[in-house]
């Protein structure tokens, strides 16, 4: 079983069956599933995404300058982790929010030797505002924040998306699932599954990477127990 992971979230998953925003009941049924992993007595952060409130897609379509358009896109990822925080203390789960950026009204400024702190300590911890600067993906923050908080693995949660192939399964029938990958597979394959900044990190810090499928219900704890779901990464298999 890992030890202390970092939960990576698609934002668009909490938009439940709703074009755009949150669902509450949705994210109340994630905050059920971290909270059987929490239970377990794994020390867990989690990096929320921003898809569901704002999309890279139409600040491109508008022409927007790309750092505007990420910061906009880490002020969307405070809106998830708030919602999710509330979801996780009315379960009865200790969970505090850290932001990359000053947010001081609504989440603590992320610091690293009081969030290790505080995880022994049994909180759940949430990261949100990225990285605090553009250009660098949710993932990449999930693969740092596990770098820096010496996590055994991130847990990518993916919408939609039950693994690794070897080419894109919504085009190709005869795509092929992987159940295990090295990192440096990943890397050299352009497999694209996450962004290869956030690859690498995983790579050179010899970090697990699990890519399942955050519909089906249950895969948050079989993900943690390192049950054959979805696909495992590893540096060596």
């Amino acid at each position: 079983m890992y030890k202390r992971v970092i939960i990576k979230m698609s934002g668009e998953a909490l938009k439940g069956k709703t074009e755009f925003g949150i669902d509450p009941k949705t994210v109340s049924k994630y905050a059920k599933e971290i909270k059987e992993v929490y239970d377990l007595g794994v020390e867990v952060g989690i990096v929320v995404g921003g898809g569901n409130i704002w999309r890279g897609k139409l600040a491109s379509d508008m022409g927007m300058d790309r750092s505007q358009a990420d910061y906009m896109g880490m002020l969307a990822t405070i809106i998830n982790g708030l919602a999710l925080q509330d979801a996780l203390l009315k379960l009865g789960v200790p969970t505090r929010v850290a932001s990359a950026l000053e947010v001081n009204q609504v989440s603590e400024r992320y610091i690293r030797r009081k969030v290790l702190k505080h995880l022994s300590e049994g909180n759940v911890y949430i990261f949100v505002g990225g990285t605090g600067s553009p250009y660098f993906s949710t993932d990449t923050a999930a693969t740092l924040r596990a770098a820096e908080l010496n996590a055994d693995a991130v847990l990518m949660a993916k919408n939609g998306v039950d693994g690794v192939y070897n080419k894109d399964p919504r085009k190709h029938k005869d795509a092929v699932k992987y159940d295990k990958l090295t990192h440096q597979t990943l890397i050299n394959d352009n497999l694209q599954v996450i962004d290869l900044t956030a690859a690498s990190m995983a790579s050179e810090n010899n970090i697990d990477l699990v890519i399942f499928d955050i519909e089906k219900e249950g895969n948050f704890k079989k993900a943690v127990l390192k049950e054959e779901i979805g696909t495992i990464i590893k540096e060596k298999l």
